[in-house]
């Protein structure tokens, strides 16, 4: 599902992008009082439209309707306008109002049948000797599966002719289209949701496991170290398994990794040390939840608990401009690269034992589809490694992203 989201998203883009670049001519051609009658009416259409796609890739709600209606209707050029989901009247803009309960039960027929209708006056009756409203023309939206979600009813003024039941089919049709990115986008959000949960099982019960044993040694030995490693083990559990944000700050990301280490360090004493090197100016960075941890883990876990003697992890975060560069280090075991290789083609198979050799490095792979999905493809992990020569993990962050912010 990843792969053809990411291709619809890229597909979007760039129309969304060409669309941008043609109004921008258009706007300059108009500025310098050369643009055709052709161009002008262009530039309005596209103008138009974009004003109508953005309450609509929120998706279909009353709030997102009412911010829509109007610009659909000036893109149909229908006397009115409405917008239904598959029970209720969402928004009404023009004429017609008069009309809601007779205009919502030809909308319920459209979303049963999935059928595009036309309604004459003898349909549209009323008792007002006013009344301009002679037709309708009735085409119902198709969500993302194909599904039907709703209706786009366009009223008419004059018996409904063949010029607007095609422009409100074609409206439909691309209001349909942008009600299915905006399902797309929430399969999206819940499927980042499911990553983190993924990995917060993936990597919490080994870690607990170990922390609960370290613990357990001290308390008749050393009662007050015990206690303390507790408070260090309660704050790391009730920061890795907070129930909201997908976004943290290196700040907070960092504080959680140093209990994480505390602990580590009560269970492999003097053989584990540690080194961190973070630039001040980037602790308010915006990050994935859960992006550092895991590869800390993997650098204790894989790289130095098989190492005999002392093993060191470094830590640095340092300022690149409208960058936040981040390395995780170890110099432990390493891995041979082509068995990294095969190990993550075969997660990505859905194939890897997260308990083997193969499967160790799950984290590894979650943190980097997870940062690709969030800020693009050039975000994604850099894995230096090799048999006896340690492994270098690197990432890195913008500064700023739209739509990323900590705690959201």
């Amino acid at each position: 599902m990843g792969g053809n989201l990411s291709a619809v998203i890229g597909v979007v883009s760039l129309v969304t992008a060409l669309a941008a670049a043609l109004l921008a001519v258009l706007r300059l051609r108009a500025r310098r009082g050369i643009a055709t009658a052709t161009q002008r009416a262009t530039y309005e259409v596209l103008h138009t439209a974009g004003l109508a796609a953005e309450p609509l890739r929120a998706g279909l709600s009353a709030a997102g309707a009412a911010k829509a209606v109007r610009h659909l209707r000036a893109l149909v050029g229908a006397a009115g306008l409405a917008l239904t989901d598959a029970d209720r009247l969402l928004a009404l803009d023009g004429r017609g109002t008069h009309h809601g309960e007779q205009l919502l039960a030809a909308a319920r027929r459209a979303v049963t049948s999935g059928r595009s209708t036309v309604l004459g006056e003898s349909e549209l009756h009323c008792d007002r000797v006013d009344c301009p409203v002679r037709g309708a023309v009735v085409a119902p939206l198709h969500g993302a599966d194909g599904r039907v979600v709703g209706a786009l009813v366009a009223i008419a003024d004059s018996p409904p002719a063949p010029g607007l039941v095609q422009a409100t089919l074609e409206t439909a049709h691309w209001a349909g289209n942008q009600l299915a990115l905006a399902e797309l986008d929430s399969s999206r959000e819940r499927l980042a949701r499911a990553e983190i949960r993924a990995l917060r099982a993936q990597i919490s019960p080994h870690f607990i496991y170990n922390a609960l044993t370290a613990i357990g040694s001290f308390v008749r030995t050393d009662p007050e170290r015990a206690r303390e490693l507790i408070l260090e083990f309660a704050e790391f559990t009730r920061y890795s398994f907070r129930a909201h944000g997908e976004f943290t700050t290196l700040a907070e990301e960092l504080r959680s990794i140093d209990r994480y280490l505390t602990i580590e360090r009560a269970r492999f004493g003097d053989r584990l040390q540690v080194r961190l090197e973070i630039a001040p100016e980037v602790l308010p960075v915006t990050l994935p939840f859960l992006c550092l941890q895991p590869l800390v883990e993997n650098a204790v876990r894989h790289g130095l608990s098989r190492k005999p003697g002392t093993g060191m992890v470094s830590i640095e975060a340092r300022d690149a401009g409208a960058e936040c560069h981040i390395t995780v280090e170890d110099d432990g075991v390493g891995m041979d690269p082509t068995t990294l290789t095969a190990g993550i083609a075969e997660l990505a198979r859905g194939t890897g034992d997260p308990g083997d050799d193969t499967g160790q490095h799950v984290g590894l792979s979650n943190v980097d589809e997870r940062l690709r999905s969030v800020f693009g493809d050039r975000f994604g992990l850099v894995v230096e490694t090799g048999l006896g020569s340690g492994t270098k993990v690197s990432m890195r962050v913008p500064k700023f992203h739209p739509g990323v912010r900590a705690g959201s």
